[in-house]
């Protein structure tokens, strides 16, 4: 899947990941900063990951953990610094949660600051870090 917003290419396409900019962020991150670069990779391998970038330069990302059927977890969502505030993971999301891979899935996933954002794609509070979305065919009956 590819999608072009703006200038940019929003891709699941594996081949197109820059590991060393993703191992590089998650190192950053508060989330992931004590997570092994092997296992980053081992994580990266048996997911589905989206990436988003400028000129061939990642400057996005985010990883799906899922069963195909029935739920799907997501993590690992980053922005760039440089280039938060441009409604990329905004548009990321809405990516993910519309696509016809995830959308009719239950989906999953825990924010310490980033609850606005997940719930303008339907993501509802379950507890003070997680959050749930339910699947569209649910949701739109």
């Amino acid at each position: 899947m590819n999608l072009n917003f703006e200038q940019f290419l929003i891709s699941d396409n594996q081949e197109l990941l820059d590991l060393p900019t993703i191992k590089s962020f998650l190192s950053r991150s508060y989330w992931a900063n004590n997570r092994p670069e092997e296992r980053i990779e081992r994580s990266i391998h048996s997911s589905v990951c989206y990436g988003i970038y400028e000129d061939q330069r990642q400057i996005g990302f985010a990883r799906i953990v899922t069963d195909e059927a029935t739920m799907y977890w997501l993590c690992d969502v980053f922005i760039d610094e440089e280039y938060r505030g441009k409604g990329l993971g905004k548009k990321l999301v809405e990516t993910i949660t519309r696509s016809e891979r995830f959308k009719d899935l239950t989906g999953i996933l825990a924010t310490r600051d980033a609850h606005e954002l997940y719930e303008q794609y339907h993501f509802i509070k379950d507890g003070e870090r997680f959050m749930r979305r339910t699947p569209d065919y649910i949701r739109n009956k």
